[in-house]
């Protein structure tokens, strides 16, 4: 067993580790990043085949790098984005150590100590830079006698993963969304089941919607750090961008069931808030209109006038009269994805790194602990914090932060 000295030790080889070791670099820092498995790892090991990027290239980057091969206004693929993280690493030359996982993190006199499974690294800062995806979540609806193939959206991978039959997807949000939509076009016949959400427009009046983000002041907004306020927002970058239209599912012949609610006898039930939550999710839909038209005319922006957009179809049958239970058997349903999204999972972090509900106590990324700090999370200093562009900024200043403790 070995041990290792360090002054600044990131832990997490994602977007957030490799922003913090640029600004690191620049500062002059001496550091090191380590990663359980390899760089970008999630983004290879949980995610689907099909996964492009939900923001354009032009956004969803660093500032120092463009991608390659990838119309500025298109959504990179999934295996572009891990390649562009790598090539970021080696042009910054960051000093990534792959494969190695931290199992525990404790305070010493004079800093941390971080455990791995062949010795410790001691350290006088820690970045804990593990990102929001970490452990995935779905209530114990269906319990596992009832015979179905059960996955989290994080295990999911194409269509032809699944055994035949019917596949319920649970969640619409964006992963939801997209992988309902993904199984429907290979023929599957897809139940929905979707619950509150936000609905943007894909697109408006010439400009994407995280450009409409930008200049209403959206990203820069202090987002709720709360995991229980959180809306999922259902928003598409595959087949060159779309606005996510659930009524256009249906009219594919997607089953929309309002959020799933309980499981007995071979029978799921759903609640009956389809209608509900459509329509939450249509008023936020207009509201970004509504936002984008005010802005462009107290600025005078010549941006055409897009007044289809504003067009809302008819709700189907499925919504009109909704479904509220489902005999799985008869429907000859195989598998259930649930697109529930992720907790947390700091429990390698001692306990008053935390909060009572396990989540990290910081200001806006500065740990409450001297030398301790936080990358990458929801919230952190605003809404951008958590995609990739955002991270970028935050890592800027707890480098600098960590500059002035040196």
């Amino acid at each position: 067993m070995s041990n290792e000295v360090i002054d600044t030790l990131v832990i997490g080889g994602g977007q957030a580790g490799i922003a913090m070791s640029e600004h690191l670099g620049k500062q002059g820092l001496s550091h090191l990043v380590v990663e359980r498995g390899r760089i970008a790892e999630r983004w290879r090991s949980e995610r689907w085949d099909s996964l492009v990027a939900n923001g354009p290239a032009w956004h969803d980057r660093f500032p120092n790098m463009t991608f390659d091969g990838v119309d500025p206004d298109g959504f990179a693929p999934r295996n572009n984005i891990v390649g562009y993280f790598e090539a970021y690493s080696k042009q910054i030359d960051a000093p990534v150590r792959c494969e190695t996982e931290v199992t525990a993190l404790r305070r010493t006199d004079d800093g941390f100590v971080a455990e791995l499974p062949t010795g410790t690294i001691t350290c006088r800062n820690v970045v804990v830079a593990t990102g929001p995806f970490q452990k995935p979540s779905y209530p114990a609806v269906v319990p596992g006698e009832a015979g179905l193939h059960q996955i989290h959206s994080n295990a999911y991978k194409n269509p032809g993963q699944l055994p035949d039959g019917t596949v319920i997807v649970i969640g619409a949000g964006s992963s939801g969304a997209q992988i309902a939509d993904e199984l429907l076009r290979s023929g599957r016949k897809v139940y929905l089941a979707i619950g509150p959400h936000d609905r943007p427009p894909r697109r408006y009046r010439g400009r994407d919607f995280v450009w409409w983000l930008g200049v209403l002041g959206m990203w820069d907004a202090k987002a709720v750090t709360s995991e229980g306020d959180h809306v999922t927002i259902s928003v598409s970058g595959a087949r060159g961008g779309h606005t996510v239209d659930f009524r256009e599912l249906a009219s594919r012949g997607m089953n929309l069931v309002g959020k799933a609610s309980h499981y007995e006898d071979g029978t799921l039930h759903f609640s009956n808030d389809l209608a509900a939550n459509i329509a939450r999710g249509d008023a936020n839909y207009l509201s970004m209109l509504d936002l984008a038209d005010a802005y462009a005319a107290r600025e005078g922006l010549d941006l055409p006038e897009e007044p289809q957009a504003r067009i809302i179809a008819d709700d189907p049958e499925c919504v009109r009269n909704p479904i509220l239970s489902l005999d799985l058997k008869k429907e000859k349903v195989a598998a259930i994805v649930w697109a529930t999204g992720y907790t947390f999972d700091f429990s390698w972090l001692e306990p008053d790194m935390l909060d009572a509900a396990g989540a990290p106590v910081h200001d806006n990324g500065v740990g409450r602990i001297p030398g301790l700090y936080f990358l990458g999370l929801p919230g952190l200093t605003r809404r951008a914090s958590p995609f990739i562009w955002g991270v970028w900024h935050d890592a800027a200043s707890i480098a600098s932060h960590i500059a002035t403790r040196e």
